[in-house]
C-alpha cells in the first residue's frame, strides 16, 4: 500500500537557492464566498501541469506517445480522476499541447514568453499563473513527465493540505543506494563514504534506504509561492512507491519507460477486464487502406505477415478476432487470406453488428477492444472495454481511443496492438496472483476474485 510519512514541521532558508526571506507567514483562512457570518469557502487547489513547447532533448515531449498515449495525458487522467482538485490546468505556450490539454478536459493557460524561456523556473510559470487566477489558494504542481502518477497520491497529499494543515507537500521515493564522495581530477585525495561503513556493508533488508525528491509533484499553498517557495512552512514528504516513481527526463530510454508505465501505469476509472473479443476494420487496420484491381477486375489487397500472427496469437490464448468492413469488401478475396476470422462487409451500422456479437459470446463491453481507423469506427471505439487505432488513422478515431499504434494500418497494427492486450492481460493476472497471496485463506480460499476492486 501507499505510503505517507510526514516531515518535520520547518520552513525553508534557501530553497532553489534563492536568498532567504525568513518563515513564511501561517496560511489565513479563506472565508470568500461564504454563505452567511462564520462559514467559509474551502480553499480551491488546482492542478497546474508545466508543458513549454520547446524542448532540448526531444521535441514536444510533452505530448510524445508513450505506450500509445501522449505522455501528459497519463497525468491529466490521474489529476481529473482524482477528485481532488477543483480545476486541472495546463500552462502551455505551444497549439498543439493545448489542444491534447482540452482533449483530456483540462482547462488551458496560456503562459507568456518572458515565462517561456530555457532559462525561466517552474516558480515563475506558477506565479504568472497565480497573478491570472485569484480564486487558487493551493496549488497542486504536477509533472508532465511522471506518467505512472495515481490519484490515491493526490488524494492522500490533498488530505494533508486540507485536512492536516501542511502548508507544502512534496513527492519523494526510497532508494537504497551508497553515495560516495567524488574527487576533481588531479586532486590528490581519496575518496570517502558518504552513508556507509564500507567494512560493516548492510543488506538492503536490513537497511531504510534514504529519501529522494522524485520529481513528481509540489503542492503549495499561495502564501508561500508569493514569497518565492514551493517547499516551506509546516512542510512534509509524501514517499511514492518505488515503481511509480517513473521520471521521463531520467529514463531517457522511451521504449524501458513504456514497459514501465504498461505495468505500472494508471489507466483510468474504467477497469481492466479480460479480453474475449477482438474487432479490426479490414481497411486501414488489416490493410493499408490501398485496393488493386487486375485486368480482369478483381479486387487485390496486401497485408502484413505480422498482423496475421498477431491474429494466430490471439486466437491460440483464447481471444476471438472477428473482422468488419463498412465496404463491399470480396469475402473471396478475404478467405484467401487465411485467416480464419469471422468477418461482416457492407456494414453501415458498426455499433449494431458488434453488439450483436457481444450478446452472442456473452460478454459485457469491458471484455470487447476494438481497432479502428475511421469516422466510422468512432462510437464502437467509445463503447469498448479497449480501444487502439493504428498510427495513421483519421483524427476522429484516434480522439477517441485509449492507445494509438507507432504501426500504420497493413503495416503491423494488429501485432502492435495484439502486444499491448497481452501485456494488460498479464496486469490483470498479476493482480490475480497478489489477491490471492493476499487472501488469508491462500490459494484454497473459496473467496471470488474480481480485478475490478484492485486496478
Amino acid at each position: 500500500m501507499d505510503s505517507v510519512e510526514k516531515g518535520a514541521a520547518t520552513s525553508v532558508s534557501n530553497p532553489r537557492g534563492r536568498p532567504s526571506r525568513g518563515r513564511p507567514p501561517k496560511l489565513q483562512r479563506n472565508s470568500r464566498g461564504g454563505q452567511g457570518r462564520g462559514v467559509e469557502k474551502p480553499p480551491h487547489l488546482a492542478a497546474l501541469i508545466l508543458a513549454r513547447g520547446g524542448s532540448k532533448g526531444i521535441p514536444l515531449k510533452n505530448i510524445k506517445h508513450l505506450a500509445g498515449v501522449p505522455l501528459i495525458g497519463w497525468v491529466l487522467r490521474a489529476a481529473l480522476d482524482s477528485g481532488a482538485f477543483q480545476s486541472v490546468w495546463v500552462s502551455t505556450d505551444h497549439d498543439e499541447i493545448e489542444n491534447v490539454a482540452k482533449q483530456f478536459g483540462a482547462q488551458v493557460h496560456r503562459r507568456s514568453s518572458e515565462v517561456s524561456k530555457d532559462s525561466s523556473t517552474s516558480l515563475d510559470a506558477i506565479i504568472e499563473f497565480l497573478n491570472y487566477h485569484n480564486e487558487v489558494d493551493i496549488v497542486g504542481n504536477i509533472q508532465a513527465t511522471s506518467p505512472c502518477l495515481h490519484p490515491t497520491d493526490l488524494q492522500k497529499v490533498a488530505e494533508m493540505i486540507r485536512e492536516e494543515g501542511y502548508d507544502s507537500v512534496f513527492s519523494v521515493v526510497r532508494r537504497h543506494q551508497f553515495r560516495w564522495s567524488e574527487i576533481q581530477k588531479g586532486v590528490r585525495e581519496v575518496t570517502e563514504p558518504l552513508n556507509l561503513n564500507p567494512a560493516k556493508r548492510p543488506r538492503r533488508q536490513d537497511w531504510d534506504g534514504e529519501l529522494y525528491e522524485n520529481g513528481s509533484f509540489y503542492f503549495a499553498k499561495r502564501h508561500l509561492i508569493e514569497m518565492g517557495y514551493l517547499q516551506g512552512g509546516k512542510m512534509a514528504y509524501y514517499e511514492m512507491r518505488a515503481e511509480h516513481s517513473v521520471d521521463i527526463d531520467v529514463d531517457i530510454d522511451w521504449p524501458i519507460a513504456e514497459q514501465r508505465v504498461l505495468r505500472y501505469g494508471y489507466f483510468g476509472k474504467e477497469k481492466l477486464k479480460e479480453i474475449k473479443l477482438l474487432v479490426c476494420n479490414i481497411d486501414g487496420c488489416l490493410t493499408n487502406g490501398h485496393i488493386y484491381v487486375s485486368g480482369d477486375q478483381k479486387e487485390i489487397i496486401s497485408y502484413d505477415v505480422k498482423d496475421a500472427i498477431g491474429i494466430s496469437l490471439l486466437k491460440k490464448s483464447g481471444i476471438e478476432v472477428r473482422l468488419i468492413s463498412e465496404r463491399a469488401c470480396s469475402k473471396q478475396t478475404l478467405s484467401s487470406l487465411k485467416l480464419d476470422c469471422k468477418m461482416e462487409v457492407s456494414v453501415s451500422d458498426k455499433l449494431a453488428v458488434v453488439d450483436e456479437w457481444r450478446k452472442e459470446m456473452g460478454l459485457c463491453w469491458k471484455e470487447v477492444a476494438y481497432l479502428g481507423n475511421e469516422v466510422s469506427d468512432e462510437e464502437c471505439l467509445k463503447r469498448v472495454g479497449l480501444s487502439g487505432a493504428p498510427a495513421d488513422a483519421c483524427s476522429t478515431a484516434q480522439k477517441a481511443v485509449g492507445y494509438i499504434c507507432k504501426c500504420n494500418g497493413g503495416r503491423g497494427a494488429i501485432r502492435e496492438f495484439a502486444e499491448h492486450i497481452f501485456l494488460l492481460m498479464e496486469k490483470v493476472s498479476l493482480l490475480y496472483s497478489w489477491f490471492q497471496l493476499q487472501s488469508p485463506c491462500g490459494r484454497n480460499s473459496n473467496i471470488i476474485f474480481n480485478p475490478n476492486i484492485l486496478l
